[in-house]
């Protein structure tokens, strides 16, 4: 599951969020990239304060961060994962089928830009933390929108010897893997101690890691790592 790949000669750009996922997307890079550059995005998002766990992350890594300002985005697109919207467990306002914590569109603007960022380095390879294991319902994190919006980015300039790859090396992990991987990476402890993935943004310690406890994508997290545990070989 260590899913090592060998790309030790070319830079790679890691969309990093603070959360679970794109900090073992961040240690994956560092072990499969020459050098690693992290982006974080602002979105006036309730859980803001990822952006700060991103920021810890990336110095303990020694990873540089850039920090591009969206702030504009909740006056274009609805979503309760704004800052001071309703409850994010509740149905979305544009569809009952999606939950409310859903920001469309969100994935391929940050793929965009970090595209146009990694194209500014000289970087091809992007990654970022996605999966459709544990499907969220955001349709933003499943496998064909990943090769759609590659093959769109890459349709969009005339770089062709320099096209865009994006990684997706939590793609097909549920959870519980994903808690595995870490430990096989050796950053299960900086999961637990520094990521950040509670959509309200609450920083209480739990033996999951932080987080309120009772959001999504807390309960998520903390399903996934009652199955990485229950998993262990007995001592």
């Amino acid at each position: 599951m260590s899913l090592r790949q060998s790309y030790n000669n070319q830079d790679a750009v890691v969309l990093a969020s603070g959360g679970q996922d794109s900090t073992t997307c961040l240690v994956w890079a560092q072990k499969n990239f020459r050098k690693v550059h992290a982006v974080s995005f602002f979105y006036n998002q309730k859980h803001a304060a990822e952006i700060q766990a991103a920021e810890k992350i990336c110095r303990r890594l020694g990873v540089d961060l850039k920090i591009v300002d969206l702030n504009f985005l909740p006056d274009l697109v609805v979503s309760n994962l704004f800052s001071g919207q309703a409850d994010v467990g509740a149905p979305h306002a544009q569809s009952s089928a999606v939950p409310s914590s859903f920001v469309p569109y969100r994935n391929l603007l940050f793929l965009t830009l970090a595209s146009a960022w990694a194209g500014t380095l000289g970087a091809r390879h992007v990654v970022i933390g996605v999966c459709e294991t544990d499907y969220s319902g955001y349709a933003d994190c499943r496998d064909v929108f990943i090769k759609s919006a590659q093959a769109t980015l890459n349709l969009a300039t005339d770089f062709a010897e320099n096209n865009v790859v994006i990684h997706t090396p939590l793609m097909w992990l549920t959870k519980a893997e994903e808690f595995r991987l870490a430990a096989e990476l050796g950053c299960l402890n900086l999961i637990l101690d520094e990521t950040l993935t509670c959509y309200n943004g609450d920083s209480t310690v739990h033996d999951f890691g932080k987080g309120c406890g009772t959001c999504p994508a807390c309960l998520l997290r903390k399903k996934g790592w009652e199955e990485y545990q229950t998993s262990l070989p007995e001592s």
